[in-house]
C-alpha cells in the first residue's frame, strides 16, 4: 500500500514540475489553448487578418521610432482605426421559379416559391430583428422574392437597394468540375468580377464610427450566396459547388470588430414544412404554376 502511495504521488508530482515547466515556457504557453496544436498549419489554412483591407495596422501610419511621443501618436490612430460592433450580414435564396421564356422578365417565383418566401418572411420577422439595410438581385425572382419578404416585417420598400452585382452568374470554376453545367471561360471571367466586386462591397468588418451591431438583409441567387460563404470564411472559392442550398433559406454570417468572420446559419430552411423544401429548377412545368 505504502509502494502503491508512494508511486501515485511521486507520478503526480512528476506531473505537476512537468505542466509548471511548460507554462514557464512562452512558446509552450501558446499550444495550452485547445484551438493549437503541434502540427504545422498548412498556409492556405492560416487566417488573413487583412481579408477586407481593414485590417488597423494596415491603416495606420507604422511608427517612425521608439520615442514615447511617437509610440503615442501610433496607438492613437490605432485605436481609432479600429471597429467597435460586428456585423451581421444574412442572405436569403429566391424562391422556386420557373425557367421559361428567354429573358428574366419571363422567369417568375412559381405558387411553391411565393409561398416559400413568405414562410422565409415570418421566419426573419420572428427573429426580431431591427434591419440596418437590405440589398436585392435585379433579377425578377429576387425581387419577387424580397417583396413577400417585406409584408412580414418592418422596412419600407423604398429604401431596398437594387444591385445589380448580385445577379445570378458563375463565379469560378468549380473543384471538382461537373459534366452538367459547362458555362464557357469568358462566362466565369464576367460573372466572376461582378460577383467578386459584390462580396467586397457588402463583406467587411464595420466602421469604426459605428455605434452598434449591424444587420444587412441581402436577397439573392444561390451561386452567389455559396460563393460569398466560401469567401468570407477564407475557404476556397473554387468549392462553392459543393455547397447545397434551398430556396428561400436563410444563410447568416457575422464579422467581428476583429475582422473574424463565424456562420450562424447556413442554408437553414427548417422553419418550413416538408414539402415547400426545393433546390433546383422544377422540370416538371405542367404541374406547377
Amino acid at each position: 500500500m505504502r509502494k502503491l502511495t508512494s508511486f501515485v504521488c511521486g507520478t503526480g508530482a512528476g506531473f505537476a514540475a512537468y505542466y509548471l515547466q511548460r507554462l514557464r515556457d512562452p512558446q509552450a504557453a501558446v499550444h495550452n489553448s485547445w484551438t493549437n496544436s503541434d502540427k504545422p498549419v498548412d498556409p492556405w489554412a492560416l487566417w488573413d487578418t487583412n481579408w477586407d483591407c481593414r485590417e488597423p495596422r494596415a491603416l495606420v501610419r507604422p511608427l517612425r521610432n521608439s520615442q514615447p511621443e511617437e509610440e503615442n501618436r501610433y496607438n492613437a490612430e490605432l485605436e481609432k482605426a479600429k471597429a467597435k460592433k460586428a456585423r451581421h450580414i444574412i442572405l436569403v435564396r429566391h424562391g422556386e421559379y420557373l425557367d421559361v421564356g428567354d429573358s428574366d422578365d419571363t422567369h417568375h417565383l412559381t405558387d411553391r416559391g411565393r409561398k416559400q418566401a413568405e414562410f422565409t418572411g415570418k421566419r426573419l420577422s420572428e427573429l426580431g430583428i431591427k434591419w440596418d439595410k437590405i440589398v436585392a438581385s435585379t433579377m425578377v425572382r429576387a425581387q419577387e422574392t424580397s417583396d413577400i419578404i417585406l409584408k412580414q416585417i418592418e422596412f419600407e420598400k423604398e429604401k431596398v437597394v437594387n444591385c445589380a452585382f448580385l445577379r445570378e452568374g458563375a463565379p469560378i470554376p468549380p473543384q471538382p468540375p461537373v459534366g452538367h453545367w459547362k458555362p464557357e471561360a469568358s462566362q466565369f471571367l464576367r460573372d466572376g468580377s461582378r460577383i467578386e466586386a459584390a462580396f467586397r462591397r457588402y463583406f467587411h468588418r464595420a466602421y469604426p464610427d459605428q455605434e452598434k451591431e449591424s444587420y444587412t438583409l441581402i436577397v439573392g441567387h444561390g451561386n452567389v450566396i455559396r460563393y460569398f460563404v466560401c469567401r468570407a470564411l477564407q475557404f476556397p472559392a473554387e468549392g462553392w459547388l459543393r455547397i447545397s442550398i434551398n430556396h428561400a433559406s436563410i444563410t447568416w454570417l457575422t464579422i467581428s470588430p476583429s475582422g473574424n468572420v463565424s456562420i450562424k446559419y447556413l442554408g437553414d430552411s427548417g422553419f418550413m414544412p416538408p414539402e415547400l423544401l426545393t433546390n433546383r429548377i422544377p422540370r416538371d412545368v405542367k404541374n406547377v404554376v
